[in-house]
């Protein structure tokens, strides 16, 4: 998934035991942290990535609590904790490493505590990542969560010596059949595609993730009803590369819009799509289905043809304006974002000029900016030693193309000062007495409200803006 922000998701809302997903965030707070333990134990999750991280933490919870685990709100109150990862970039696993030396500390009071590393970073590490992170009793790969609970189980009872690996990537595995525990926010994660085929250079997720899988639409529209039974009205469909869905004769527009109309659904978002695979019939989807939110993102990583070639991004920076030109045309008042690399390996200053160029030409709403971290097994290290741009070098293009970034989402918003939009809110906001919603553009907004109208939508006039955020008033 390109456009990986890092995320920490610490499942808070008490304690919730197996069996129970209706009750509410308390269901099994009168077992506390001094009540009989649980048969699995009592779990604790840390999520750090992208929106797929934070899904697969909703079916890891899932899978446990279905085997007797209660999960809780506090690491000091776990008897297993689990660090969901990344590893899209160096600094989400240096973040993560520290975590773990953090977590540690919990051994005092327990010593048969369980800690376990899951997600991205445990597959691309393995058991280098055991032998260095002192204390880690389990590494599990993306593909490997259904056999968590046995391995825990397993460890916790010693019928295993910790320092156990899960790593096997499984062309199969979608987690049909897994319900999701949804604690966090007010948006449904629903994935619907797994793996990636594309092998763009710079990315690792083929290689911690596998091949691209695709659930059938039958399961991905199960999931939407329950999640409006569980009293979710905005969904989001997740894949490495969404767009690029098929399954029988569905593709992703038909998926789309078939999930725009469950039910209750009230708004439908889609993320992470790939340019080339932005068609004809999904924007005709977006155009005419009316809880589809009118907001797409398109990563184009780079705005010179060189540096896209050296990526295998397989378009051009030409074909890429068309893709918007088009998008902007048959979807009027489309919001668009986007993903940029800078300091690529042979990134020169012209092709940076370019990128600047097609960042000032195009005029994102929003924007996901990045300097090139090297990823141990991608292709992009196997450059020529000197392409690599210096590290002073990539700091410095990232800085100014920030602040041209900026500007220009500045400008955007100012336009937009004035006008009304429906707010889903989604919590409390800094400043005292107000809340935070998204518009269906996904612009962020603060105005007064009452905490206990999240999840609940509200007309706002847009009253200003800081450049990427609005203040407003109910209307």
């Amino acid at each position: 998934m390109t456009n990986t922000k890092l995320v920490t998701l610490k499942t808070p809302g008490g304690d919730r035991a197996a069996g129970r997903p209706g009750d509410g965030p308390r269901a099994a707070a009168d077992r506390g942290a001094d009540g009989p333990r649980p048969l699995g134990g009592r779990v604790y999750i840390e999520t750090y990535g992208c929106q797929m991280n934070i899904n697969d933490t909703e079916l890891m919870e899932g899978l446990l609590v279905d085997e007797g685990f209660v999960s809780v709100d506090a690491p000091e109150r776990a008897d297993v904790i689990l660090v969901n990862t990344c590893a899209i970039r160096e600094h989400a696993e240096r973040r993560v490493r520290g975590r773990i030396g953090e977590l540690q500390r919990h051994r005092k009071r327990r010593p048969e505590l369980v800690l376990g590393v899951t997600g991205c970073m445990a597959q691309r590490l393995g058991p280098r990542l055991i032998e260095e992170a002192a204390g880690v009793d389990l590494v599990a790969g993306p593909d490997a969560y259904r056999g968590l609970p046995e391995l825990i189980g397993s460890i916790r009872a010693s019928a295993i010596e910790r320092g156990q690996t899960l790593l096997a990537l499984d062309s199969e595995e979608n987690y049909e059949g897994v319900a999701s525990v949804r604690r966090e926010g007010v948006s449904a994660w629903i994935t619907v595609q797994r793996g990636c085929d594309h092998r763009c250079t710079f990315c690792i997720v083929p290689y911690v993730r596998g091949p691209e899988k695709n659930r059938t639409p039958q399961a991905i529209l199960a999931e939407a009803r329950r999640a409006v039974e569980d009293g979710f009205t905005e969904v989001v469909l997740l894949g490495q590369t969404v767009n690029s869905y098929e399954s029988g004769d569905w593709d992703f527009a038909t998926l789309l819009r078939a999930v725009g109309r469950v039910d209750g659904i009230r708004r439908v978002r889609f993320t992470s799509p790939h340019p080339n695979d932005v068609t004809p019939q999904l924007l005709e989807v977006m155009a005419g289905e009316p809880t589809v939110c009118r907001q797409l993102h398109l990563p184009v990583q780079s705005g010179s043809d060189r540096i896209l070639k050296r990526m295998v991004r397989r378009y051009t920076s030409e074909a890429f304006r068309e893709k918007v030109e088009v998008a902007r045309r048959e979807v009027p008042g489309i919001a668009l974002s986007t993903d940029v690399i800078v300091g690529f390996p042979g990134e020169t200053e012209a092709d940076y000029e370019a990128t600047l160029g097609l960042m000032r030409d195009v005029r994102f709403d929003d924007a996901y900016l990045y300097k090139y971290s090297m990823r141990e097994g991608t292709p992009a290290t196997r450059f020529p030693a000197g392409d690599f741009i210096a590290d002073e070098v990539g700091s410095e293009r990232l800085e100014r193309l920030i602040g041209e970034h900026r500007a220009i989402q500045h400008e955007i918003n100012e336009s937009e000062v004035g006008s009304e939009r429906e707010v889903l809110i989604e919590r409390s906001a800094r400043s005292p007495g107000d809340v935070l919603g998204r518009t269906e553009q996904n612009k962020v907004v603060a105005f007064p409200g009452d905490p206990c109208r999240i999840g609940t939508y509200a007309e706002v006039r847009l009253t200003g803006t800081t450049g990427a955020t609005f203040m407003g008033q109910p209307c």
